[in-house]
């Protein structure tokens, strides 16, 4: 009977030159990676759409709790697939790495694929739970002009791609913190960018007497309901005849997130479940030139991978002197 180690050797040898088992090592390390990324944007969508549309229904999220939705997601599911797939969860990143050859050009377009089925079906599921209006939409919409949209986009998306760029691509980097880093960076871009106050006090002869005191004013505005239903405001549901001569109503600001996407992704799959495409272009092209800005610059700025401490004695009077 041949020893253990003998057979072992002719499996060996009868697997020489053949390169099948490799092949198939590589399509099921690309097949975990493509199943990895299309779970992690598939919660990453649903997370923060689904607190957005749950907003706009319910009004129980609050505008900085869509904020800390986003930026929890993105974070737990770094944390969570980032060692398999790279969490890109974002067409614009993939497309950054590959770009500065820190990703294969034959994988972008199955990541891409991956990142918008899992947009789609996350966006399908919410569309099921909640069968949202058209006016819930949980897309991104500019508010003002597309243009605007388009640059805010550019400008938060560089500045995405500058923090992922510095947390993955450099070994200096605390890696540990990486998770961290982008979920925190896309809860201060959201904070910033997102809210817009797009109505204003507007009069009307269907509220209170007018007051004209910045002190009154202000107890009107916090007297008013928030019930976005009764437009006419504290004289809501009271007849026309009762109400007094010469009066003004302060109607509630409504705040809506806009622009803020940083993910064509993440715009894509609402907008093809909801059927709308409103300037969908500014945030498709918006992050797209942006990450690829914001990884350009950080790839300038990052001009050697040796350690901050080398560096710095290289690059100044620190370096210390050999005494003869």
């Amino acid at each position: 009977m041949a020893s253990i180690d003998e057979e072992i050797t002719r499996l060996e040898e009868a697997t020489t030159g053949d390169d099948s088992i490799l092949c198939s090592a590589a399509v099921v390390n690309i097949t975990q990676k493509l199943i990895a990324e299309g779970i992690g944007t598939f919660f990453v969508v649903f997370g923060g759409c689904g607190s957005v549309v749950v907003n706009k229904m319910y009004g129980s999220v609050t505008f900085p709790g869509i904020c800390v939705v986003w930026g929890l997601i993105v974070m737990v599911m770094v944390y969570s697939v980032g060692h398999i797939s790279g969490a890109h969860f974002n067409p614009a990143v993939t497309i950054t790495f590959t770009v500065l050859k820190h990703f294969p050009w034959k994988q972008m377009p199955l990541y891409i694929v991956a990142q918008l089925l899992g947009s789609i079906l996350a966006s399908g599921v919410l569309c099921l739970l909640f069968n949202p209006k058209p006016e819930h939409f949980y897309g991104t919409t500019p508010v003002g002009s597309a243009v605007q949209s388009f640059i805010l986009e550019i400008i938060i998306s560089y500045l995405l791609m500058f923090v992922i760029s510095g947390v993955a691509t450099d070994s200096r980097a605390i890696g540990a913190l990486a998770g961290i880093a982008v979920g925190s960076t896309i809860l201060l871009n959201i904070l910033i960018a997102g809210p817009l106050i797009f109505r204003h006090a507007s009069q009307k002869s269907v509220g209170m007497r007018a007051q004209h005191t910045s002190q009154n004013a202000s107890r009107v505005w916090a007297r008013i309901p928030n019930s976005s239903t009764h437009p006419d405001g504290l004289l809501a549901g009271v007849a026309e005849d009762e109400r007094p001569a010469h009066t003004i109503c302060m109607s509630r600001p409504l705040i809506q997130v806009l622009s803020a996407s940083m993910n064509p992704a993440r715009s894509i799959g609402p907008a093809i479940l909801m059927h709308n495409f409103k300037s969908i272009w500014a945030y498709i092209l918006g992050p797209i030139i942006g990450t690829l800005a914001g990884g350009l610059t950080y790839n300038l700025v990052r001009y050697t991978d040796k350690p901050v401490r080398e560096i710095t004695q290289s690059g100044s009077f620190l370096k210390s002197k050999t005494r003869h």
